[in-house]
């Protein structure tokens, strides 16, 4: 069944339902074709609390994550830290969840593994480590992490008797050496 949206164009001044089937939009007048390959973050607020994503620069590979509480992450200890948002990632990528290297360089706080799934609709949450040797107040609206997209492949497992050979083998752990 095809989808009916509203759209003003000079050619429907009356703001008709247009019908949608797949990517074109039709009226009587105008065909309008939208692009598949647009990847859009759709991202629902949990609370007022909670801050919109966003790039701090224009070719940053992530978008910025906030605090949505005021929470005093341990010396040596870990937090959970809420930004009171839940995501849909785009189809084919998933959103890891990545430290921010200022907040690890200069107070030693680290991001723990996050992994926003293209299926997974909850709060999106960040777990900070602290390897300081002091507490660390993370405040309501603080960077704490940034969200970036990857693109995955999920191909089939298939159990097989013997893997080929290779040069290095099974020689791990820093087997190749330092230089």
């Amino acid at each position: 069944m095809p989808n009916t949206i509203g759209i003003v164009t000079s050619s429907n001044k009356e703001n008709k339902d247009l019908t949608a089937t797949n990517t074109e939009f039709t009226s009587k007048k105008r065909k309008l074709s939208v692009p598949t390959n647009h990847l859009n973050l759709r991202v629902k607020r949990l609370s007022p609390k909670a801050k919109i994503p966003r790039r701090s620069s224009v070719k940053a590979a992530g978008y910025d994550l906030y605090s949505a509480s005021n929470i005093t992450i341990p010396a040596k200890g870990k937090a959970l830290v809420p930004t009171d948002l839940a995501v849909v990632v785009p189809e084919g990528t998933y959103g890891r969840v990545a430290p921010r290297s200022g907040l690890a360089l200069k107070n030693s706080i680290d991001c723990g593994g996050g992994v926003v799934d293209a299926d997974y609709r909850g709060p999106v949450g960040v777990i900070l480590f602290n390897h300081g040797d002091v507490d660390y107040q993370v405040n309501e609206g603080d960077r704490v992490a940034q969200l970036v997209l990857e693109r995955i492949s999920t191909p089939d497992v298939v159990e097989v008797e013997e893997l080929d050979e290779t040069e290095r083998g099974n020689r791990g752990f820093g087997s190749t050496g330092l230089q």
